[in-house]
């Protein structure tokens, strides 16, 4: 019977553990294409989808990603993401796209996406970028990017960028999940709401509470 009961354990972490590593579904048919608003939808493999009878080339379709982006903000950058929101047509696919402009001397703060992978390839300009690996050793792998140059971030690892050259920088990334999701590690940690206790931050981050204070009144959006 304690033989029986511990493979059942066993089994069911081993199946946890499949769907917490998990990527995004393969898809079961040629597409399953996320309804908008009132439009028909059926079931297709346990997933909401517009009937197929329904979908037209315009859902798998997406222009703009061309246009140059505002940078003059916090961090001189702006990112421009086209995701399942963006193309109805990618839900169940696993896959999406973004671009990214960098003002010289704009950054993309620390961040990493729970969800996925990212692939990143350098259109202009001249870009720093590195990705930190998890506990225990924290080891920083780093590299100086240009024009035609390909980086890649594990999934889930804190990454970030910095435009080091002295002209404007574009980048276009892509990532294996339709939603990837974006933990932008600055913002979340000191623009939080309500505000993580300035206790907890100053203890973590060897901060005095002044400095934890200055840092959670800034404008973190």
């Amino acid at each position: 019977m304690e033989i029986n009961i511990l493979l059942a354990i066993f089994g069911f972490l081993a199946l946890g553990f499949s769907f917490v590593t998990a990527t995004d579904p393969a898809p079961l048919d040629d597409f399953c294409v996320a309804p908008s608003g009132s439009e028909l939808a059926v079931i297709e493999n346990g997933q909401l989808c517009k009937d197929p009878k329904l979908v037209k080339a315009v859902d798998f379709f997406y222009s703009g990603l061309n246009i140059p982006r505002n940078t003059k903000n916090r961090i001189g950058s702006n990112f421009t993401d086209v995701t399942v929101e963006e193309i109805k047509g990618l839900n169940s696919l696993g896959i999406s796209i973004g671009r990214v402009d960098y003002a010289p001397n704009g950054i993309a703060p620390p961040t990493y996406h729970p969800r996925a992978s990212e692939i990143r390839i350098v259109l202009e300009g001249t870009l720093y970028i590195g990705f930190i690996s998890s506990n225990p050793d924290h080891r920083l792998f780093t590299k100086i990017l240009r024009p035609g140059d390909i980086f890649v971030v594990p999934t889930g690892l804190i990454h970030f960028v910095k435009n080091v050259g002295k002209t404007p920088a574009v980048a276009i990334l892509a990532h294996n999940s339709q939603n990837p999701g974006s933990v932008t590690v600055p913002d979340t940690i000191f623009g939080s709401k309500p505000l993580i206790h300035p206790q907890v931050l100053a203890k973590s981050f060897q901060l005095d509470k002044k400095t934890v204070a200055y840092l959670q009144e800034q404008d973190w959006i």
